[in-house]
């Protein structure tokens, strides 16, 4: 069904929210959508969904999360753009003799520094990604993430210890 960014169809009282407006259809986005609803009805607080940024996980093995845009998004739509990537095998899997790995990939506007996605593929990627997401929403930028004191050993500490750009698009060729 067609909605507005406020749940309303195109007939005057009419509502709907959740799967059957395809726009994201995850339990929690028609738990929020439903919300949104109820503020901007019956709470008077005119409430619209931010469907960018979802965060998504897969509970497969290994697991994979992942929240914004995907590298070839970001450059169709912003043109200079830097990857961070990195694997990381956490001292767990070392101490037990276990080949787990995790991969992990920032991916940042290369004009204003702000991270715009992140992909994650390891243990607890569902976990990781739910708290990128926040800082996705809150539009921080790759040095807010370097600011960020590391937790050790951690597999999250890869996410704030990423020094420079392992890919980069959009660079003006040097001028000689």
């Amino acid at each position: 069904m067609k909605v507005d960014r406020f749940s309303q169809s195109t007939t005057p009282g009419i509502f709907a929210v959740g799967d059957v407006t395809n726009r994201v259809n995850l339990t929690p986005i028609a738990i929020r959508e439903g919300h949104a609803f109820a503020d901007t009805v019956f709470g008077g607080r005119p409430t619209a969904v931010d469907h960018t940024g979802v965060p998504t996980a897969v509970f497969s093995e290994p697991e994979v999360g992942t929240v914004g845009m995907t590298e070839e998004e970001a450059v169709a739509s912003l043109g200079r753009v830097d990857i961070y990537k990195t694997t990381f095998r956490p001292m767990k899997a070392t101490l037990s003799g276990s080949g787990s790995k995790s991969l992990m990939k920032l991916v940042v506007d290369g004009r204003t520094g702000r991270v715009v996605g992140c992909h994650i593929v390891g243990p607890d990627a569902g976990e990781l990604i739910q708290v990128i997401a926040i800082a996705l929403q809150m539009r921080a930028s790759k040095s807010d993430f370097d600011a960020v004191m590391a937790v050790h050993p951690t597999a999250a500490e890869e996410l704030v210890t990423m020094p420079r750009p392992t890919l980069q698009y959009g660079l003006e060729p040097a001028v000689a």
